[in-house]
């Protein structure tokens, strides 16, 4: 019977560090500011770490600080009230998975909804996460989650249909 990988820090970075980054970048937008995001994210795990019981208990952790701190994030005065100039092509590279390029009309249009939004879509299709889960890891209720998918959605549609 092979015994479980002991819980470090190492070992949930080697894991996890694909999931983290690609929602710090769904919901941050630009490469820049999501791996701000990333080693914040990881450097409070570090903190953390002794805490954890299972592996799904750190992909759990590791999902919600990371909305906590993109909520955070978009708190500041700073991230209001100015918008960054991304380089071009950079979105996609460093995602470890796969690559979608910013002219890609469902990465545009996703990209151009507001972070509650992106943040659903990106736990539903990006990470396989049930209704019941990205409502666990927002604290909201499941009809709400429904709700935001579906309003998401929508939006995604009227968004791609405007630029065909």
């Amino acid at each position: 019977m092979p015994t479980e990988e002991r819980i470090t820090a190492e070992a949930a970075i080697d894991r996890y560090a694909d999931m983290v980054y690609r929602l710090a970048l769904s919901q941050m937008k630009n490469t820049i500011d999501a791996d701000d995001l990333f080693q914040e994210v990881f450097v409070r795990l570090v903190s953390h770490i002794r805490d954890m019981e299972s592996w799904e208990h750190v992909k759990a952790w590791l999902i919600r600080v990371t909305i906590n701190c993109a909520k955070k994030h978009y708190g500041l005065y700073w991230n209001k009230n100015v918008d960054f100039l991304e380089e071009p092509g950079r979105v996609a590279d460093g995602c470890g998975g796969p690559e979608l390029p910013e002219e890609h009309p469902v990465w545009a249009a996703v990209q151009k909804l507001s972070p509650k939004y992106r943040l659903v879509i990106h736990l539903y299709y990006y990470e396989e996460k049930t209704v019941a889960e990205i409502a666990r890891l927002t604290g909201q209720k499941e009809t709400t989650v429904k709700s935001q998918m579906h309003r998401a959605r929508e939006m995604l549609k009227d968004l791609i249909q405007e630029q065909y």
